[in-house]
């Protein structure tokens, strides 16, 4: 659908007027309570914004919605990250060189986001968390799938999901809690740790298909 330069004009002076300063007002503030370690509500958030409840639950009707704006914007570059190469290995390490250093600045968030989807899956399991919105989590699924695009013509589709299911244990904020909490990496240690164990994985993955493709027909499927 075709905008005339009348209707952009008005968009823009939307998004550029009071709501949307409200509305950025509350993003920044709610980033700043989440980078020191804080997982706010919509309440917390509008306190500490000077923002009425109301006008806050205008913008954020729940806690899981505040959060994933946040989560997006923390994101920010990585939601756009593209690669022009045909080389797997090559696009899911420009992946990772793209997001790990962006996912590290914002640690404390996404360790937050963190902390309520496990907060939301604990009183799941135990039949309190009610009518609550739940707190989803999926973008590196999307992600990592458009890494090794390359991949989906080559692997049969069970064996492409599990290299993307094998890719996101090494991707994301978990990775951060894995070789910098637990075994005290650097972040240039983290990083080459993460880039070598993603690249073995495409390299197996591979391998691997290319293995099954040289057996004999009468041996496929057979262990």
């Amino acid at each position: 659908m075709s905008i005339s330069r009348q209707q952009a004009a008005v968009t823009d002076d939307a998004e550029r007027g009071p709501r949307a300063r409200t509305k950025r007002l509350m993003l920044e503030t709610a980033t700043r309570l989440m980078q020191a370690g804080a997982t706010p509500s919509v309440s917390e958030v509008a306190e500490a914004a000077e923002v009425s409840r109301a006008t806050a639950y205008r913008y954020f009707p729940s806690q899981a919605a505040l959060v994933q704006a946040v989560v997006d914007e923390g994101l920010g570059p990585i939601l756009t990250w593209q690669s022009s190469s045909t080389d797997p290995e090559r696009r899911v390490a420009e992946l990772f060189d793209t997001a790990m250093p962006r996912i590290e600045a914002f640690e404390a968030t996404f360790k937050a986001a963190l902390k309520l989807s496990l907060d939301q899956w604990a009183r799941r399991q135990a039949g309190t968390l009610g009518a609550e919105p739940a707190f989803t989590r999926g973008h590196r699924i999307a992600l990592l799938k458009d890494a090794i695009a390359p991949l989906k013509d080559r692997l049969p589709s069970s064996e492409f999901s599990r290299l993307a299911q094998a890719l996101s244990l090494i991707f994301g904020v978990e990775v951060l809690i894995v070789l910098k909490d637990i075994w005290g990496l650097d972040s240039r240690e983290t990083m080459s740790v993460a880039q070598w164990a993603a690249g073995a994985l495409v390299r197996g993955a591979m391998e691997e298909s290319a293995r099954e493709g040289e057996r004999p027909e009468s041996s496929k499927g057979m262990k």
